[in-house]
């Protein structure tokens, strides 16, 4: 899942989360993707059935009126979705007003467990589970004997690929021989280490966008002739955050891994949002390629100039769309969330009416991916995201270059 779906995920759990029921009264009923559709509706009509011994007529009303909802919902799934979904129901206050809503999520990995939930909140718990478990670290643990790749996927740990070497062991006879025989045993680890970069490739390139970083383990020194030779592919070989001592290189290699490798798997996301925000000030200092309050970046993502467009996670604004109801022209601020603004159309001198609203970073990620710009988010839990968000308002940007004339506002 790209940062944007991801981020889109979060806010959407954000604003589920802010939702609150008069009584038990919220229904959240989650969906494994194996399970039966038939028997679903079947377990909820006998919940239906039951909610009319609720004492509170205006519970029983909304919970009965939710139920229903659901079972309308469900009539559009012959089987549920790949990963599965959850589906929430029931009255909620938004804005000051009371407003049935009814949603189905589809959410980014497999729903773990199939539940049917009445509270006074949605139940999100295993939905907040799926954000944290996005971390995705490649593992390499390599000795001259075998080596197994895999990778560390929030707490699971997945075997994705191993292979054992035709390395022989160490020749003790002197002579001419003995020199010929290691020679070939170079070779033979040569061929090896160049196997298993390639195995590597295959199973780690296509989650480059993802990955945090890699670590290798193994015996010295051949973790250092594997890194050192450069085996790997260069977008892998770059990512590459520590070279670990571990005794064995087979799958309970990888947890060894691990487990020796805590401590820099906890601050890699703290180096790479220090790396990226060190780059940018860097610009910033020498009037380079950067830049930074919405409207410049904005101006420079429409360009197609930029490289990485860096956001913070904590912006809470809206782009809003007006428009004249009589000339038809159009207009668009940004907002801070759930503002409203009465505009007046310039030609007309009339009030112009809102037609549509969209949180600004959404909107601002859609345009650099469009524009093959990459999208980085930060956290204002670490120094630099807060530097983001308190000293450059949240929006930023490293450019590929800076285009010539006027910058449009």
């Amino acid at each position: 899942m790209t940062s944007r779906l991801l981020y889109e995920f979060k806010r959407k759990l954000e604003e589920l989360e802010s939702y609150k029921g008069k009584g038990t009264e919220l229904i959240t009923l989650y969906i494994p993707p194996d399970k039966n559709i038939a028997d679903i509706a079947n377990q909820l009509r006998e919940e239906l059935s039951q909610a009319q011994n609720i004492k509170s007529k205006q519970t029983r009303t909304n919970v009965s009126a939710g139920l229903e909802a659901i079972l309308n919902r469900l009539k559009q799934y012959r089987k549920p979705p790949e990963h599965g979904m959850v589906i929430i129901s029931g009255v909620v206050n938004v804005n000051g007003r009371e407003k049935h809503i009814t949603e189905i999520i589809e959410p980014p990995e497999p729903v773990p467990i199939y539940k049917y939930h009445c509270d006074s909140t949605f139940y999100l718990e295993p939905l907040k589970d799926m954000l944290r478990e996005k971390k995705l670290y490649g593992l390499i643990v390599i000795d001259r004997r075998e080596a197994t790749v895999g990778i560390l996927k929030g707490r699971r740990i997945e075997v994705l690929n191993s292979d054992t070497s035709m390395v022989p062991g160490k020749h003790r006879q002197g002579g001419q021989s003995s020199v010929r025989f290691e020679r070939l045993r170079e070779i033979a680890i040569h061929e090896f280490y160049k196997k298993v970069g390639d195995m590597a490739t295959e199973s780690l390139l296509p989650y480059k966008d993802q990955l945090l970083g890699i670590v290798i383990g193994g015996p010295s020194p051949t973790k250092e002739e594997f890194f050192e030779g450069n085996y790997l592919h260069h977008e892998l070989q770059r990512k590459v955050l520590a070279l670990v001592d571990v005794g064995y290189t087979d799958e309970s290699g990888l947890y060894e891994l691990v487990e020796k490798a805590k401590d820099i798997l906890e601050e890699a996301d703290l180096i790479r949002e220090k790396k990226l925000m060190q780059r940018f000030m860097s610009e910033v200092a020498k009037d380079g390629l950067a830049a930074y309050g919405e409207s410049e970046v904005r101006y420079y993502l429409q360009m197609g100039a930029v490289d990485i467009l860096l956001l913070s996670e904590d912006l809470r604004y809206e782009r809003v769309r007006y428009r004249c109801p009589k000339c038809g022209n159009e207009k668009e601020l940004t907002l801070k969330e759930n503002i409203e603004k009465q505009i007046v159309c310039e030609k007309d001198g009339i009030a112009m009416e809102e037609v549509g609203r969209r949180d600004i970073v959404l909107e601002l990620s859609e345009i650099a991916e469009s524009m093959g710009s990459r999208v980085e988010f930060l956290s204002t839990e670490s120094e630099e995201g807060e530097v983001l968000f308190k000293a450059f308002g949240g929006i930023a940007a490293i450019l590929r270059f800076k285009p010539t004339g006027n910058k449009q506002q």
